[in-house]
């Protein structure tokens, strides 16, 4: 089923967000990688301010390239994101709601997703340039020594997503994969 959804991403919005669903989102999200992920714990862990509110945000795990003409951004592909596991569950716990990448999630993030009634959505790997024309504006905001991993805040339309692990701990990668081996049988 198709969603659509805008941001801030409050927990009314998450709650009614399942495994499998297909979401279009509209509105601001942050971009960060591992470098700036591991920044931005260091400074919870010094009791610091951090540069961006993360309450009810989503965080795209993504190091855009350039801008071409006439677009606020390049390629925007998700980059894996078991890479920033050390550190979604404290800014989870900061209220942070949402998190976009590719691939599997350790059990500590499951666990701290469902705990902070959060979501992880999975954007499409090889479509990096569709993606990034749903991108409206970017702007950097933090950590620009980081490049492509520096923290920008987008503006996004229709940024086309899917749910992997929901508020509940259903797990898309899970649930396929038994379905796909039920049929085996």
């Amino acid at each position: 089923m198709e969603k659509r959804i805008t941001t801030p991403l409050t927990e009314d919005k998450v709650k009614n967000l399942k495994a499998g669903d297909s979401v279009l989102i509209t509105g601001t999200i942050y971009t960060a990688r591992d470098a700036a992920h591991k920044r931005l714990v260091e400074l919870l862990d010094k009791g610091e301010e951090l540069p961006i509110d993360v309450k009810d945000a989503i965080i795209y795990y993504v190091g855009p390239t350039p801008a071409k003409p006439g677009m606020a951004l390049g390629s925007a592909g998700p980059t894996t994101s078991y890479r920033m596991d050390p550190y979604s569950a404290k800014l989870l716990d900061r209220g942070l709601k949402g998190m976009i990448g590719k691939g599997l999630r350790g059990e500590e993030v499951v666990e701290s997703i469902i705990k902070n009634k959060a979501v992880y959505f999975a954007a499409i790997g090889g479509a990096a340039a569709l993606i990034g024309k749903s991108i409206d504006q970017a702007e950097l905001v933090a950590y620009e020594d980081l490049g492509a991993e520096a923290i920008r805040k987008l503006e996004v339309v229709d940024l086309p997503v899917v749910v992997v692990i929901d508020s509940e701990g259903n797990n898309l990668y899970e649930i396929g994969q038994k379905q796909y081996l039920d049929s085996l049988k």
